[in-house]
């Protein structure tokens, strides 16, 4: 049986700030208009030499949606390196199931096949994040298990620290 990591552990928030910090350093590039066109020559010549395809030419909407995408990414990475989160696992999780299901969309679509090295990171990050909060019930009874509980109370959240309803530094 494989044991996975309970997300009220330490050991899960090491694995959110390890994928916020493999965000960070690989959207980076994707931010800036500038950085994005260095990034994008390196990717398709790289996909060329392995013979995976390279990246089509570049448009102005091609970097500007890469450059919405990374500048994003590069803040949510931010957020879950300085303030590591369980309910930040969650929700990346989700995020990275979202990328993967768009990443296979555009491969099956033609895509440079160098796409299949990201979507190997986003699903091995998504499952590693998501799967502690996917176990629903207890002893298969049909009670929610604590982990979802806790999952619950976390997103539905209204209140900080200190007890001041709607206040916008809640946890």
């Amino acid at each position: 049986m494989i044991r996975t990591i309970a997300p009220e552990r330490p050991s899960y928030l090491r694995v959110v700030r390890a994928s916020a910090w493999y965000d960070l350093v690989v959207t980076a590039g994707f931010a800036t208009p500038w950085t994005y066109t260095l990034v994008h020559d390196a990717l398709s010549s790289s996909g060329n030499a392995l013979g995976l395809g390279a990246l089509p030419e570049l448009d102005p909407v091609q970097v500007l949606y890469a450059n919405l995408m990374g500048s994003v990414v590069v803040v949510w990475a931010v957020l879950r390196i300085v303030r590591p989160l369980a309910v930040h696992g969650l929700l990346d999780g989700v995020a990275r199931t979202l990328f993967a299901a768009w990443q296979s969309y555009a491969l099956a679509h033609g895509a440079t096949r160098l796409l299949w090295l990201f979507f190997g990171v986003e699903v091995m990050f998504g499952l590693v994040q998501l799967v502690p909060w996917c176990v629903q019930t207890c002893g298969g009874c049909g009670t929610p298990s604590r982990v979802m509980r806790a999952a619950a109370a976390a997103l539905s959240r209204r209140s900080c620290r200190r007890g001041r309803s709607g206040c916008p530094t809640a946890p």
